[in-house]
């Protein structure tokens, strides 16, 4: 009995475990323990109720042949040590009643006389307290062979993982033991039998009948059929031995239910004669239901310690996160709210620089937002010819601008540079955003402020309005950036300006003399022709005819292009290109790729290179025929011997790519690419080519007779021009063009130079200014002002109380359930080594 008793006090622990790992409040949860339950299994008449019966210690459960039990019943025992043998309390509704055992047993008849539906819902309840029962919830179910009994309600009571499994089989069908019922039952739903206590019940009756005896005698040396050799048997011998005679005369002892066990006991060793007497009796009953019990335990034990060891590291992390109870004194409350705004500091500096917050908004805000705003400016507008001939009248009156329109143009460069504020104050607003949804995601995150609300809205207004504060300074000076820009023009630009006139003007002239002179030299040579002699104009006729033919000949031989074409589309084109080089006078042949697609031409050493040296966006650049003339200006006599005698030839292989952008380098830090032909169709390919991709893609390829003045931005040069704008409205527009250059520089300026104003004023001070108002504000607050505001929210006080309570309970349960797991263990390891030695001794 101490040992159920052991086991009362494991199972409890063990639910209170169960209870805490379902996160249930151990005092107030329904769950119930099943380790001490036990469930009568048997057919009509096989002496299940006697046998629960002779386990309570009184007849209470009513007993027959024809089955008295018709529907479940469950009684609940408590064992009370202070009651007499033959007490009895009944417990309902919070009420006692003592009654006595035929009492009890006449009414559960009569309620059983009624009949049952076989539903759990017909089930009778008791709740017993004595002085000699076990503390176990017994389950009388009807005979397995009545018709209200199905699978359904056996599964009801059985499926339970820790129910012990009681089969009851008389003796006089021990022989017929495999084909019982009940033995099925136990092994469908406990196929190893670790929690099925086998009961042979009415030996007295089977006195007289050796095979039946000798049936029992094997099952209980665990020699009978196999499904029977893994379950522990014990025999019990009918009720009007054991419990009629204790209860017979109001006289008796209080021991008599003892004497009438141990005399039980006697009266089996008598009649089997070869059983164990371990196996015989109440005794050994309610020890082999123990020894069960404590085996399903020990299975439960190791999973339950290790949940109960991953939820306390839970409540302990719980705990650190709640803090601990504030301290009430006013220094202590002041302590605490500056080490909350530490926290808090922290967690605001993780969320800005690294990766935990939304830090990487303001970068996205930089490189996509604000630079996309910046090029979606309408300056096309603002550039078209009749604007800028308004700005400019509007500026200077009548025609002014055929002197100088320097005022109009910087009329008009103001005005499309003021149109850059609004994008620069978008980026503020948009970086101001991300800010404050930093200061919010990092209050949120900091464990501190979750226990004081109050506290916690403070700080966030603190730090929001240090924010606009910061705000209102960045757009201060985003806008003083761009009037910065708006207020000075460079007088450079308009020298170049005129320059760059004058230098056209100039060059006209040279055309208009060099066609003059041609005309005259064609005459002279006329002149000449006519007045040479016969005989020398006719050899000399002979001779110049045979070169003409010669010449004649090779002319009408077609050139074959060396460029090759690849894509699906034909789109890839590819050949070998001189290239002059950046550093000296020297051409380096390369091998050029154009995409048509993408509008990009690159560049390789070698052919079987898979890496570009460099890389030219034809949507950005011009395209530029050189002529002879040009081409032998730029070099030197020393140039000249050096090339040889083709050198003159080659010169018409040559062209330019320039950028649209005075101010910006076409490819590495080259302002012009000098590239020349091998032939002249390789060069007359080439620019087609490229001249159309630069066309679709937006640029301007100087030299076609197409549209020779809406290129969006300036070359710088415009040598290659076939003809001069006559009129004082050509004229405008190209400088409205240069203009336009300048102005696209200064904004590129700014797109580049914006963030880091704002990084300066917004995001910088948000890393100490801001913080350090935090601190300065929050040391200058009342000590009553700190109290009130880091009143606790009572829902975390409630929360540190339960997890509290919980890391207590869980600190006992660990340490009562680790003794019970290695007492299981020492005492598994003492069985081992004992089968062993018997073992041993035995084949010795």
């Amino acid at each position: 009995m101490e040992a159920i008793e052991e086991l009362v006090q494991l199972s409890e622990s063990m639910r209170q475990a169960s209870a805490l790992l379902a996160d249930e409040d151990v005092e107030d949860s329904r769950r119930t323990s099943t380790f001490l339950n036990v469930v009568g299994l048997g057919n009509i008449g096989a002496g299940k109720s006697a046998a629960l019966n002779s386990l309570i210690g009184h007849p209470v459960l009513p007993t027959g042949e024809n089955g008295a039990t018709r529907a479940p019943i469950s009684i609940e025992l408590n064992r009370d040590t202070s009651l007499t043998t033959k007490s009895i309390i009944l417990q309902m509704d919070n009420k006692s009643q003592q009654v006595s055992a035929s009492g009890l047993r006449h009414s559960l008849q009569d309620r059983l006389s009624k009949g049952s539906s076989g539903k759990r819902s017909d089930e009778i309840y008791l709740k017993l307290r004595t002085g000699t029962a076990p503390p176990l919830k017994l389950i009388d179910l009807p005979g397995l062979d009545q018709r209200i009994v199905d699978d359904k309600m056996i599964s009801e009571y059985v499926e339970h993982n820790d129910a012990i499994l009681l089969v009851v089989v008389p003796a006089a069908q021990a022989q017929e033991i495999s084909s019982s019922r009940a033995l099925r039952v136990a092994k469908e739903y406990d196929a190893e039998s670790t929690r099925t206590v086998g009961v042979i019940s009415k030996i007295d009756q089977a006195a007289a009948e050796p095979k039946a005896l000798a049936a029992v005698q094997a099952l209980l040396l665990n020699q009978g059929p196999p499904k029977t050799s893994d379950i522990p048997w014990v025999a019990l011998i009918g009720q009007s031995v054991s419990i009629a005679s204790a209860q017979s005369g109001s006289g008796a002892p209080e021991s008599s239910l003892e004497t009438a066990w141990r005399a039980e006991t006697e009266s089996l060793k008598s009649i089997l004669t070869g059983a164990p007497q371990s196996k015989l009796g109440r005794i050994a009953l309610v020890e082999s239901l123990a020894a069960q019990i404590r085996n399903r335990m020990k299975l439960r034990l190791p999973t339950l310690l290790t949940g109960l060891q991953g939820k306390s590291q839970i409540v302990q992390e719980e705990l650190v996160k709640l803090g601990e109870q504030m301290v009430s004194t006013s220094e202590g409350t002041r302590a605490l709210g500056l080490e909350l705004c530490r926290e808090f500091e922290e967690k605001f500096l993780q969320h800005l620089t690294g990766g935990e917050g939304n830090g990487w908004k303001v970068v996205a805000s930089f490189e996509g937002n604000f630079p996309n705003r910046i090029k979606q400016l309408p300056i096309d507008r603002h550039f078209d010819i009749n604007n800028v001939k308004r700005i400019v009248l509007e500026a200077d009156g009548y025609q002014p601008y055929l002197i100088s329109p320097e005022k109009g143009l910087r009329s008009l460069i103001k005005g499309v540079l003021e149109l850059a504020k609004e994008p620069s104050r978008l980026c503020v607003d948009e970086v101001h955003r991300v800010l404050v949804d930093l200061v919010s995601a990092a209050a949120n995150a900091t464990p501190g402020l979750g226990r004081y609300p109050p506290f916690k809205r403070e700080i966030v207004a603190i730090a929001s309005s240090a924010l606009e504060s910061f705000k209102n300074e960045s757009k201060k000076m985003v806008v003083a950036l761009v009037d910065m820009e708006r207020a000075f023009v460079p007088p450079q630009h308009f020298i170049r300006l005129v320059q760059r006139r004058m230098e056209r003007q100039r060059r006209e002239d040279e055309l208009k003399n060099r066609s003059s002179k041609k005309a005259v030299d064609a005459e002279q040579s006329i002149l000449n022709r006519a007045t040479s002699p016969q005989t020398g104009q006719q050899s000399g006729g002979n001779l110049k005819s045979m070169k003409e033919k010669s010449s004649q000949q090779d002319k009408d031989t077609p050139e074959v292009s060396g460029l090759k074409v690849a894509g699906p589309d034909g789109e890839i084109t590819a050949g070998y290109l001189f290239k002059k080089s950046g550093k000296g006078s020297g051409w380096s042949k390369r091998w050029f790729v154009l995409n048509e697609k993408s509008g990009k031409l690159g560049y390789t050493k070698k052919q079987e290179e898979r890496h570009f040296r460099g890389v030219i966006t034809l949507e950005e650049c011009n395209i530029d025929e050189i002529s002879d003339e040009d081409e032998a200006a730029a070099k030197s006599s020393k140039d000249k011997k050096s090339n040889g005698p083709d050198s003159g030839k080659a010169s018409n292989l040559v062209f330019k790519i320039t950028s649209k952008v005075p101010y910006k380098t076409v490819m590495k830090a080259q302002s012009t690419v000098l590239l020349k032909a091998e032939s002249m169709t390789d060069k007359v390919e080439w620019i087609n080519k490229l001249r159309n991709v630069a066309q679709a893609k937006g640029g301007q390829a100087i030299g076609e007779p197409s549209f020779p003045m809406r290129q969006s931005l300036s070359d710088g040069s415009l040598d290659t021009m076939a003809r001069k704008p006559a009129d004082p409205e050509e004229e405008l527009r190209w400088m409205s063009q240069e203009v336009r250059g300048y102005v696209e520089a200064v904004l590129n300026s700014l797109a580049a130079n914006v963030p880091k104003a704002v990084v300066l004023c917004q995001v910088e001070k948000a890393k100490e200014d801001m913080l350090n108002q935090l601190y300065s504000s929050i040391s200058a607050v009342s000590s009553a002002k700190i109290e009130e505001l880091l009143q606790e929210d009572q829902n975390v006080k409630r929360r540190r109380e339960r997890a509290q309570k919980q890391s207590s309970l869980l600190s006992k349960l660990t340490r009562q359930l680790s003794v019970h797991d290695n007492r299981a263990a020492a005492a598994s390891n003492w069985s081992d080594r004992g089968s062993a030695a018997g073992t041993i001794y035995k084949f010795a």
